[in-house]
């Protein structure tokens, strides 16, 4: 299973939302392009469809912006991924108006990748936003377990800008 670009950036507005509750002030777009990388007209359309579903609230004009409408530990990513990804055929035979498969019916792929599936979105509805920003429990040491406060792309819950990773080769990134 390959999730969209769509659902990618919509779980990274969630989380960075969900990492930002504590603050007084609400999450401005132009701050999560930024910590991301992406294209400021892309995450509004992204933050209107969220907003549209009833994951965030948005508050426009001087000191507007968005927040999350329900708590982080309520959102599941499966939930966020079934209703923002649009094509969950991961062969043609998933689709039996449109498959042209001359093994349908006999195959015993189908039934497999269909399992697979329906495991995977299970294994996505037991983690909430909460638990993807959440600082990991003590006495972790698994290296790509950071608390929020270190990992790029999420807002520090002190205010104090991400540090910056190194990447192999020694360029540092945000």
């Amino acid at each position: 299973m390959r999730l969209t670009q769509w659902t990618d950036y919509s779980l990274r507005v969630l989380m960075y939302c969900a990492a930002s509750t504590q603050r007084t002030e609400p999450v401005r777009i132009a701050e999560i392009a930024e910590a991301h990388g992406i294209s400021r007209s892309h995450l509004t359309k992204i933050v209107m469809t969220l907003a549209s579903l009833g994951y965030l609230e948005t508050v426009r004009g001087r000191g507007g912006g968005i927040r999350l409408l329900q708590r982080a530990d309520r959102i599941t990513v499966g939930a966020v991924v079934r209703r923002t990804e649009t094509d969950f055929h991961l062969v043609e035979c998933f689709d039996t108006e449109a498959s042209t498969c001359r093994l349908s019916g006999r195959c015993r792929l189908e039934r497999v990748l269909q399992d697979a599936m329906a495991r995977c979105l299970e294994a996505l509805d037991a983690v909430t936003l909460a638990d993807l920003v959440a600082p990991p429990p003590a006495g972790t040491r698994s290296p790509w377990e950071q608390t929020v406060r270190l990992s790029p792309g999420l807002p520090d819950p002190q205010g104090v800008p991400c540090a910056p990773v190194r990447r192999p080769g020694g360029s540092a990134r945000n």
